[in-house]
C-alpha cells in the first residue's frame, strides 16, 4: 500500500460488479455532510494503517470483508474538515453478486448501488468524492473490463 502514517480517517469507492455501493448519511446536525450520500469508510483508531481503516469501517458499516487484492487505486487527499490532516482514498471492487453478503450497520438511513455517472450526478453527495473519482479515472481509465 503507498497510503501509510498519521492519517485522519480513509474512504473507498467499492464497486460490487459495476455498481458503487453508497450509504446515506444520518441527518443530525451534529455531523459533517448529514442527509448526503457517502462512501464507507471513517476515522482512525489507534495505530491502524490506511488499509485497516477502510477495511474495519466497511465491515463495521456494510458487513463487507476487504480483501487487499481487491483494492484498485489509492491516493491522499487533504481532509475537507481539518486543516493539515489527510485522508486515504481507495477505490476497490468485488464480485456483483456480494450485494447478496451486505449487512447494513448502525449508521447511516440506508445503501444503495449506483452507476458512476449517476452516484457522481447525486446533488446531495459528498461533494469532494466527484474530483477524487475524475481523478482515479483520469490516471487509470477507470473500472478494467
Amino acid at each position: 500500500m503507498r497510503t501509510t502514517g498519521q492519517h485522519d480517517g480513509a474512504k473507498v469507492a467499492l464497486f460490487l460488479g459495476d455498481k458503487l455501493i453508497s450509504i446515506l448519511r444520518d441527518d443530525f446536525d451534529h455531523i459533517t455532510y448529514p442527509n448526503l450520500w457517502d462512501l464507507p469508510g471513517g476515522g482512525r483508531e489507534g495505530d491502524e494503517t490506511p488499509f485497516e481503516t477502510v477495511a474495519r469501517e466497511l465491515n463495521e458499516e456494510l458487513g463487507l470483508p476487504l480483501p487487499l487484492d481487491a483494492v484498485l487505486w489509492e491516493a491522499k487527499f487533504e481532509a475537507n474538515y481539518k486543516p493539515g490532516a489527510w485522508v486515504a482514498f481507495f477505490v476497490a471492487r468485488l464480485p456483483a453478486n456480494t450485494v447478496t453478503q451486505v449487512k447494513f450497520g448502525d449508521e447511516g438511513q440506508r445503501w444503495a448501488l449506483f452507476d458512476l455517472p449517476s452516484f457522481i450526478a447525486l446533488p446531495n453527495r459528498v461533494p469532494s468524492f466527484g474530483a477524487r473519482l475524475a481523478l482515479w479515472q483520469q490516471q487509470t481509465g477507470g473500472l478494467p473490463d
